[in-house]
């Protein structure tokens, strides 16, 4: 880097020796001549002042001085002249100075700044420029991508251009495959939008429906809910269930827990080594510390606990933070890598394995997510009245309580199911991640959730609750900034991330999941008990078109 500094105050005394000043001469250094010289006036101030009031009252000529006074007025004449002269003198000459100065200043600063404009330009966009060594023709790219020259991941790189990167890459596929890819569309889609952040490699877009359900009565408020799914009478049935809620005066829902969780896995020598490094991060003394580390990677990440688990010779820590209106996973993790570095000073002997050991859990049913909780937490509950169970849900109140016993309580536990005491929870979440730019393989564990329901108000109404300890997702990053996700996250409201309450997006998203599942249970258990679901389906799921002629 060849950009001029500023010059530092050794090189310029070096090549500019400063100027004498008439302080150098002083017998004392400089500030102890200014604290003798501001003594001397304020003492001979005050004394002056007392003796002209005595005078006055006396009525003693002022002008008769003793040789105190004398010595009085001789050192406040003194002390002003040094004064004015330190004070207002290497004023006037610092201001001279300066102006003296100022055009060297300026051609000094100006040169330094087309030094720094030239040798460092702004940082480029993450659009490369196009490779002027490819052939213009994208019949020739497609042969050097089909024959290996040009590597398939290189396109948008050496193009510049990612709608032609995925137009060429698509005809290579069907070169290489020898099958066509006719149906899967390719134009209407921002391709720059994915780049380094969505996708890798594509070569055109699934289309995926969206349904609205709703509204949705929660906390008061009235929520319209997207839902991205191919599977026929989802939509309908959920939306059935927001209207027996909306008819019961709506559902509440609570928020308990927020918190997501990164877990490396470290290993020591010994097991000892690996005990002594859990008790260290499970010190509530230590807590402190540990958090001035983690927090210190983020704006928004605030670590809130952390637990541990040995195997042998190694050790499993789960760190539980906040992370705004995030999902998290990137955060935490940046997070967690700076708190092991920190460990590093006292435990040199540790080895870090994984960044990730399997004990956080993520994408995969974990007990100690059903347990512990992982991202939000949120229980719903409704009232449901004995009339809309009848005219709206076509069924009875003793036939959801008995249905939901045997099937979501019992016949999970038969299966040894793991978070899935529920009738289709993985279903709306599903949509709803699918729709919003979530990930959807965090359903796995998103889709935790116990459904109860018991008699209220006598047994003449109904009582169901969803409770879900584990639901990821997040307004910023990842899919949530593509255009459709984003359009279906502000119908919601809760698109981006909230500039008053950090998180408050996110955890309203957690919220509306929960009342879309609370109404899609409602509804199907109801279908169940009534006999209604295989009859829905035949006539709903089941389209009389010829597939065939489509295409033509």
């Amino acid at each position: 880097m060849d950009a001029r500094r500023r010059p530092t105050a050794t090189a310029e005394a070096a090549d500019h020796p400063p100027e004498p000043r008439a302080s150098d001469a002083l017998p004392l250094p400089l500030y102890l001549t200014n604290g003798f010289f501001l003594g001397v006036f304020f003492a001979s101030t005050y004394y002056l002042y007392r003796r002209w009031i005595y005078k006055a009252q006396s009525s003693i000529p002022l002008h008769s001085l003793t040789f105190y006074e004398l010595a009085g007025v001789i050192g406040l004449v003194a002390s002003i002249i040094y004064l004015l002269g330190f004070f207002g003198i290497d004023f006037v000459q610092a201001f001279i100075n300066k102006n003296d100065n100022y055009d060297e200043n300026q051609r000094f600063i100006l040169e330094e700044n087309r030094s720094i404009h030239c040798s460092l330009p702004p940082k480029p966009i993450s659009r490369p420029k196009i490779d002027m060594d490819l052939p213009l023709e994208d019949e020739e790219i497609v042969n050097r991508v089909v024959s290996g020259e040009i590597p398939s991941y290189s396109l948008e790189s050496k193009l510049a251009d990612c709608f032609r990167a995925a137009k060429i890459r698509r005809e290579a596929i069907q070169r290489q495959t020898g099958r066509s890819l006719e149906g899967l569309p390719l134009e209407g889609f921002d391709y720059d939008s994915i780049l380094g952040q969505c996708c890798e490699l594509p070569v055109g877009y699934v289309q995926i429906p969206v349904g609205v359900v709703g509204p949705l009565l929660l906390n008061g408020c009235e929520y319209s809910v997207p839902m991205a799914t191919t599977e026929g009478c989802l939509v309908a049935s959920t939306n059935r269930g927001c209207k027996a809620i909306y008819a019961s005066g709506g559902a509440d829902c609570v928020l308990f827990r927020d918190g997501m969780t990164r877990a490396p896995v470290v290993r020591f020598s010994t097991a000892k080594r690996a005990t002594e490094l859990k008790f260290f991060l499970e010190d509530p003394l230590n807590f402190d510390t540990l958090s001035v580390v983690f927090n210190k990677a983020s704006r928004f990440a605030r670590l809130q606990s952390v637990s541990c688990v040995i195997a042998g010779k190694n050790l499993y820590i789960r760190f539980c933070s906040s992370t705004g209106d995030a999902m998290g996973m990137n955060m935490i993790s940046k997070c967690v890598q700076n708190v092991l570095d920190f460990l590093r000073n006292d435990f040199p002997d540790m080895d870090v394995i994984s960044i990730s050991g399997n004990f956080c859990s993520d994408k995969k049913p974990a007990a100690i997510n059903w347990i512990e909780g992982r991202g939000k937490s949120v229980v719903c509950e409704s009232t449901i009245s004995g009339d809309v169970v009848s005219k709206v849900l076509k069924t009875t109140v003793p036939a959801l309580i008995e249905l939901n016993t045997l099937k979501n309580l019992a016949g999970s536990a038969v299966a040894g199911s793991l978070g899935g005491f529920n009738a289709h929870a993985a279903n709306i979440v599903s949509a709803i991640f699918i729709a919003t730019g979530q990930d959807p393989a965090q359903n796995i564990e998103s889709s935790h959730c116990i459904t109860m329901v018991e008699g209220a108000n006598g047994g003449k109404d109904l009582h169901i609750s969803v409770t879900m300890p584990c639901i990821e997702v997040g307004t910023i990053g990842g899919g949530t900034q593509l255009a459709s996700q984003s359009a279906c996250l502000n119908l919601l409201g809760v698109k981006g991330a909230n500039e008053v309450s950090p998180g408050s997006n996110s955890q309203l998203l957690a919220r509306i999941i929960a009342g879309a599942v609370l109404a899609g249970e409602l509804s199907l258990l109801s279908a169940l008990s009534a006999g209604h679901l295989v009859k829905s389906h035949m006539k709903y799921n089941r389209s009389s078109r010829d597939v065939t002629k489509l295409g033509s």
